[in-house]
Order: structure tokens, then sequence, then C-alpha cells
């Protein structure tokens, strides 16, 4: 693994979480815990996590990375207008709950409450909007930008899962970029058997060794995305990544849904290409200043570290969980169809100046580029929805106009 020359920087806030790792090791079986176990303490401890302690850096300049609501508001008021025709297929019950699960700084949650108030506002006064999230330094940043809607008494609250009842929610439950960020196991081939990585102590600090799996869940999560692994198509040293944490994620969310949807954006693949034997080394990759390198053992606590999504084993879990496949499609696809084309259009009307033309169209074809943001999987599950609820096509999953292009 290399760091492409990218300068470490072992602040005190790094070596205390690196002092934390270390003595989880030292008083672990075998003393080594696995790569999830690993990728769960830099991210998430509670002090000195990446995402917990307030390090994570977001946005386009001095982050490091940025997702679709930096580039403005339209993917907050895209998603709103799909939220609206939710809330009409569920007959505009009152409360009507969306939740946000790993809501960053705050701004998409602003963008999708300012749409409303402008354009849906019936919605506005019967939403009760939820943000489910574990980190207290993000949590700050969501309330310092929330905090006008909390003085006009908008219905927002931050909950846990444990804080909301099972079968209660009649919503949506929407995530974007979340799941690639849960944390995930490495397995490795040798000899022709599945091998897990594991992170111990060596001379000169962290390295990996490989054992036997730390769990049966691994060999049965191929079972469930139907790929034979380990098999002959699979050669020693293929390496690649298994999400658990995402299958208990969906759990959990679809035992709160009572009716509604389940809205997942992010990068990732089916199963088939996800596990192709081709993709030998996996997809698990490292952010920091919005520079993209391959070692995790590198910016402890200072760095993203991300795996590609597996939606085929999102759909098969959520069959388990009582969540019907609605739909899945690109974010470029899902935004010209509730209307992307139609603001890319309007750039042509001389309503605005030559420069925000300019930087206005730059960002909509951001968020529709087939080779970035545009190729991301956006899946739609639902429960309880009626057979004519169901045959009432969700105006995103619908084939868009694309003459604007």
């Amino acid at each position: 693994m290399t760091t492409e020359n990218i300068p470490e920087q072992n602040n005190s806030h790094s070596l205390l979480l690196q002092r934390i790792i270390a003595d989880r090791i030292k008083n672990s079986p075998q003393q080594r815990i696995s790569f999830a176990d690993y990728m769960d303490l830099v991210l998430y401890h509670p002090e000195r996590g990446y995402y917990s302690s307030g390090t994570v850096k977001i946005g386009s300049e001095g982050g490091d990375f940025f997702t679709s609501p930096y580039l403005g508001a339209d993917f907050g008021e895209l998603l709103a207008e799909q939220f609206i025709e939710m809330w009409a297929i569920a007959g505009k019950p009152a409360p009507f709950t969306i939740v946000e699960m790993g809501a960053g700084q705050g701004i998409l949650a602003d963008d999708i409450l300012n749409y409303l108030q402008h354009c849906c506002k019936d919605l506005l006064d019967v939403l009760e909007y939820a943000i489910v999230e574990q980190s207290e330094g993000l949590i700050e940043q969501q309330q310092k930008i929330l905090q006008k809607w909390l003085d006009k008494k908008t219905n927002i609250c931050w909950k846990s899962w444990a804080e909301i009842p099972e079968s209660s929610l009649v919503g949506c439950c929407f995530s974007n970029e979340l799941v690639d960020a849960l944390p995930v196991h490495q397995i490795t081939i040798d000899r022709g058997k599945i091998k897990e990585i594991y992170v111990t102590i060596g001379s000169e600090g962290l390295v990996e060794v490989e054992g036997d799996p730390s769990t049966a869940g691994l060999e049965e999560y191929f079972k469930l995305v139907e790929i034979d692994l380990p098999s002959e198509a699979y050669a020693d040293g293929y390496r690649t990544e298994v999400n658990l944490a995402a299958l208990n994620w969906l759990t959990t969310v679809a035992n709160r849904l009572k009716w509604g949807y389940v809205l997942t954006v992010d990068y990732g693949y089916t199963a088939q290409k996800y596990y192709h034997p081709q993709r030998s080394q996996g997809t698990l990759q490292c952010y920091y200043n919005h520079r993209r390198h391959n070692n995790p053992y590198s910016f402890i606590g200072n760095q993203d570290i991300t795996a590609h999504v597996d939606f085929t084993a999102l759909e098969r879990q959520g069959e388990l969980c009582g969540l019907e496949k609605i739909g899945f499609t690109k974010q470029g696809m899902f935004l010209m169809a509730l209307g992307l084309g139609d603001r890319l259009a309007e750039l042509s009307s001389g309503k605005f100046n030559f420069m925000e033309v300019l930087k206005r169209r730059d960002a909509l074809h951001q968020l529709i580029d087939p080779t970035g943001l545009g190729g991301f999987g956006v899946l739609v599950q639902g429960k309880g929805l009626s057979e004519e609820q169901k045959e009432r096509s969700l105006q995103g999953l619908t084939t868009p106009q694309m003459g604007a292009l």
C-alpha cells in the first residue's frame, strides 16, 4: 500500500487514537483485531474517531471530500420533490417522517426544508424531520446550520435508533453516502480458502495478518448474494471487502418503518460486478485533503476510509426484513427525472449573467456526470405499500427527458 507521497500528520489527535488502537489490540484475543474493528475505531471512536471527533472535513475547498449537497441546493430540492410525491402516495398523512441517516453538516436538510417552505408548505406543516447521527461533532454543526428552523418551531429532532420504536415510522428513511463509510471486514483467498485480514502490532507499527474468519457471517454473506467464493475462479491473493454492518443497519431501519420508503444513494456495484475475479484488490479507498490513496494505516483519525456498496446485498437483506425493491437507477437519471433537465434549460432563458450560467451549469453537470456523482446508485425499497401504491411509479424512477443535456 502507498500513500502517494502525501505528507504524514502525526498530530496529538492521531497519536492518542493510535494509543487507543494499540490498547485494544493488546487486550484482544491473539493480540489482533479485525479490520472492521479497526475501521470502526478510526472512524467512529466516541472521542477520537474521524467522524465522531469533528475532525471530518467536508467541502470542495479545504475538505477531504465533498458530496452532492456541496454543489448547491439542487440536489436537496430535487430530493424534496420526491418526498412530496411519496407523501401524496401515502395519502398525505400527519405526521409524515423523513429520517436522514448520516446528515453531514446539515446542508442537505437545510436545502430540503427551504424547498418545502417555498413549494410545499402543507408538507412542512406536518413534517417530522428526524436526524440519526452518532457523531457529536457533526450534530453540533447540524444544529448550527438548522438553528433558524428550530427557532421557527419546525419539527426537527435528533434521535438514536434506540429512541425510535419499531414499526412507528410513516415516511421515508434516506441516506446519501452513508453506507460506504460503514466498517467493512476484509478477506483474502489463501490456498483456496477464505481468510480474514486482522490488524496487529509489528516492530514498526500496525501490520496486517491473516487468520480464520472471525464470524460465520462472512461465508453466509456470499450465499446471500449468490457469489461462489471461494472457487477456482478466485486466485490466491484475491482480496475484497464484506460489509456486514450494512446488513445490520438495514435491518434496524426496516424494523422502525411501518409504511414508506428506504432511499439509499451511494457509489457501488451489484454483487456480480463487485466480486468479479478481476477486481482482485477490492474497492477500499481513503480520502485526505481531496487526495485518494489506498493506505488505511496512514493519517489515523484524520482521513476518511470507504468501500463501495454492494447493492445486491442491500436488496437481498431488505427482502429478508420485509422491504420490497421499488426500483434502482443511477443518480444522474434520478435527478433528471425529477426535473434537473428543466433547470439546465432555464439557464438559456436570459435570467442569469454569463458567470452565473457557467457556474450553475458546471454544478448541475457534476450531479449527473456518469463518471462521477451521476454514476452513483439510487436504491428505493418500500414497506407496507398497498398494491395500488406500488403501481404508482415514483417520479425519480421514471425515464427522464434528456433533451436539456
